[in-house]
This record gives structure tokens, C-alpha cells and sequence, in this order.
């Protein structure tokens, strides 16, 4: 029926969205489409949709555009946390045929009766509170690394955020099925996997449908380590509240878990963690990124942190700057603030001026770069480990160390998804980091 048809997708967001990209993918081949890139003409172009930031609703319509351009009468879907959000106002932007909410994505292929453009866009979405059952997801052939999906929503109630709105409650895949892909993803030759998930310390909460936690992440972490074939496993974002002294004690002693954290902060200053109803202040966050440095001293450390957010006066702005100037990180996520319907932090008072706020955003950046430049000095004449990538960048070939150095040497397409030893040597004038093979020999 579909002989012949292509399909193409645009993920906007996290790693998440880029898992469940690559299974609706996979569902749409299996239906007899081919898949080609996005800037290739397609009969049907589908949008992972994301709503974290207003940037990325905005991205939509332009991206809906750019698909038209390449084939007018492409049929056109809107899918993921905006689709369940806003489906009315998706649904609405020209040349879009079909949205689909958080319940209704994973079945994409059986809503397209026909490829023939919709006058109006059609709607299927549920309400978020059946939004209770969990499908798995993975991505592969996308990138060198694999996204693995072992948890969906999230029972938080931080007052800036509309993720709960749009994925519903915390659940869990199950122990045995994460277990079955990681292994199928080794089995494809890729090397490296990255656990994934909206929520992720909270795995198995929602295992078999139940609201008690079946498993512990610890739990899920060890018997990951067991699985054959697999050269890394990385952790994705985690709060700092569940991450635990058990959990970083297990990944130094891992001979497959990399050393290589990122763990959202959101504000440097307890009375604004407060606001924002985050589970933790900043002592436990001091208490984390201490513990792991004494286990792992070359880790690498990511945070997230959020500027501009209501009742953030330069005082406090500045407590958070000071704070992670101070803290032994590697680089920085800054987000800024954006109001969000629905959600407590639209209402409080003492709102930030835009101009205020992408003035911190700029500052905060700029210390990424700091601290990031300031990590990689710190591991110049390390011994290390490098998985290339798949693309050639203007002639050169960028690859990561399991501590997450960026890494960079003129173009090799036999290097692509291997593992090499290499001695970190310099960076260069672009921050990154150039090497010397230890030996030419491929570890993987």
C-alpha cells in the first residue's frame, strides 16, 4: 500500500523525543515507507514537537513551511508534548493534516487512511490523566550513540513546568523489556547507550502498570553493567535528589558506565528552589557534585539552570552565577524563563524584564564556556578513551572521551563508531580538544 511512499521527521527537544522519533520511525518502515531526510522531498513529513521553551513552539511553523516547500502537497503531522498541549492551535497552522497527543503518537500509521491533504488539520489527543501506559523506545541509526527510553512523565509539580501537562504521570518501562532492547541496540554494533526518560531516577515507579516502584534505578544501573556487548552506558539529566551516594559509588567502580553526570540545578539560591517547588536545596546539590568529584575526580558535570524566573532580583541572579563560578562543573544548559500557560509560575509577581533576562542568559553562557575550556585544561595529557562520530564537520571528525571531551582530527571515515585510546594534547582555537593515538589499534 505504501510502496514507494517516503516519510521523513524532524525531532525538536530532548533526547527523549529523539528516542520515540526513531521507534515512530521504525513503525512507519515497517509499513512498507521509505525513510529519508528532512531536506529531502517526502509524501509524508512528521514534526516531534516539544514545549519546554516558547523558542520551540514558535519553531514549528517554520519548520511546517520549510516541509511544504519541498513538496506542497505533503502530508503533514504534528506529534509529542506541544501536539498534547496546544492540539487546536497545531492543528490550525497552515499545511498541517494530522496532530496526534501523547497517548495517540506511537500508533501514527493507523490514523493515515490516505495521504490526501486535510482542509483542516485533524485532532486526535486524550486527556493527560489517561495518559497511564507506557510504550518503549529507542533510537537507532540516527547518530553514533543510542537513545534508550526507560521512563516517561513525571509526578513533580515544579511550578514552571508543563512536562507533567504533557506526558502525564511517572511510569516506568519494564525491567525486562529495558533490558531486551539494550541488548538489541548492542546487537546493531552501536556502542555507546544513553538512558533516557523525563524523570529517569524515578524508574521503576508505573513497572506493570503499579504506582509503588517495582525497581530502584540503583537496581536498574547494575543489571544494565551485566548486559554483553555494550562498551558504554551513559546517564542522562537526573535530580540531584535521586541520585544517590549508592548510584555514583557503582558507576566509579563500572567498567561500562561512563563518568559523566548532568544534573539540573535550576537556581543557585534556596528561596527560588523553593518557588519553583524543586526537591532539593542547594546543600544536597553541593553534597552531590562533592561526592562524585572524591569517586570519579576527572567526571564531567553538566547542569541545568533556569534565568529570569519570577522574584529573581540581580541579587539572587548573582548568588546563583557565584554559586556555580565556585562549583567544580564542566558546563553549563542555561534556559530562560518563558511563561507557560497552565502552570503556578505564570501567576507570581516580580517578573523578570526580557531584556534582563537574556542579558543573564548571555552571562551564564559565557560561563559555560569558562568552566567547560577550564575541565578540558584539566584533562590535557590524560589517557583516554574516544568514540568517534558518524559526520565529517568541514574536514575533521569529532569523537567524545567517556568523560565527555570533545575531540577533533581530520576527516577518517574508518574511525566512524570505533573506540580508540588517545592522549589529549591541546585544545585548539574552536575549544576542543586535539589528541595522538596511543596506538592505531581499534578497541571496538
Amino acid at each position: 500500500m505504501n510502496a514507494d511512499k517516503k516519510v521523513a521527521f524532524y525531532t525538536l527537544g530532548c533526547k527523549l523525543n529523539f528516542s520515540e522519533t526513531s521507534t515512530i520511525a521504525r513503525n512507519f518502515v515497517n509499513e512498507g515507507f521509505d525513510r529519508v531526510e528532512f531536506e529531502e522531498k517526502a509524501d509524508v513529513y512528521v514534526i516531534n514537537t516539544c514545549s519546554v521553551t516558547d523558542n520551540a513552539d514558535k519553531r514549528f511553523k517554520s519548520i511546517v513551511k520549510s516541509a511544504l516547500k519541498k513538496n506542497e502537497e505533503a502530508f503533514v503531522i504534528g506529534v509529542g508534548c506541544y501536539a498534547q498541549l496546544k492540539p487546536e492551535e497545531l492543528a490550525a497552522v497552515d499545511g498541517v493534516d494530522l496532530v496526534l497527543g501523547a497517548t495517540e503518537k506511537f500508533n501514527v500509521t493507523s490514523y493515515i487512511n490516505d495521504l490526501t491533504k486535510n482542509e483542516v488539520g485533524e485532532v486526535h489527543s486524550c486527556e493527560i490523566e489517561e495518559a497511564d501506559s507506557y510504550v518503549g523506545a529507542y533510537s537507532i541509526g540516527d547518530r553514533t550513540r543510542a537513545f534508550l527510553k526507560v521512563q516517561d512523565g513525571c509526578d513533580y509539580k515544579c511550578t514552571y513546568c508543563t512536562i507533567p501537562l504533557a506526558r502525564g504521570i511517572s511510569r516506568s518501562d519494564t525491567l525486562e523489556n529495558v533490558l531486551k532492547n539494550a541488548k538489541e541496540i548492542s546487537e546493531k554494533g552501536i556502542k555507546e547507550i544513553v538512558l533516557t526518560g523525563v524523570n529517569i531516577g524515578d524508574y521503576g515507579k508505573g513497572e506493570f502498570g503499579n504506582k509503588k516502584h517495582e525497581h530502584t534505578f540503583l537496581e536498574l544501573v547494575k543489571e544494565l553493567d551485566k548486559v554483553e556487548g555494550i562498551h558504554r552506558l551513559r546517564i542522562s539529566s537526573i535530580e540531584p535528589n535521586l541520585l544517590k551516594d549508592e548510584t555514583i559509588d557503582f558507576v566509579a567502580n563500572s567498567q561500562t558506565f561512563v563518568p559523566h553526570f548532568h544534573i539540573p540545578l535550576q537556581s543557585g539560591n534556596d528561596e527560588l528552589l523553593k518557588k519553583m517547588k524543586r526537591r532539593y536545596l542547594t546543600k544536597t546539590y553541593t553534597n552531590r557534585v562533592t561526592k562524585i568529584k572524591e569517586v570519579m575526580p576527572n567526571a564531567c558535570i553538566g547542569v541545568d539552570v533556569i534565568v529570569g524566573f519570577p522574584g529573581e532580583t540581580d541579587e539572587l541572579f548573582l548568588e546563583t552565577y557565584n554559586y556555580l563560578n565556585e562549583m567544580d562543573i564542566s558546563y553549563l544548559h542555561v534556559f530562560t524563563y518563558s511563561e507557560r500557560p497552565n502552570t503556578e509560575a505564570v501567576h507570581m509577581d516580580g517578573v523578570v524584564p526580557k531584556k534582563t533576562r537574556a542579558k543573564r542568559s548571555k552571562m551564564l553562557r559565557g560561563l559555560s564556556v569558562k568552566k567547560r575550556r577550564a575541565f578540558y585544561e584539566t584533562q590535557i595529557g590524560n589517557t583516554l578513551t574516544v568514540l568517534f562520530e558518524s559526520e565529517n564537520k568541514e574536514g575533521y571528525i569529532h569523537g567524545f572521551t567517556q568523560n565527555y571531551v570533545k575531540v577533533k582530527t581530520p576527516w577518517n571515515p574508518e574511525l566512524v563508531n570505533t573506540l580508540h585510546t588517545v592522549t589529549l594534547t591541546e585544545i585548539d582555537e574552536d575549544g576542543l580538544v586535539r589528541f595522538n593515538f596511543v596506538n592505531k589499534e581499534v578497541i571496538a
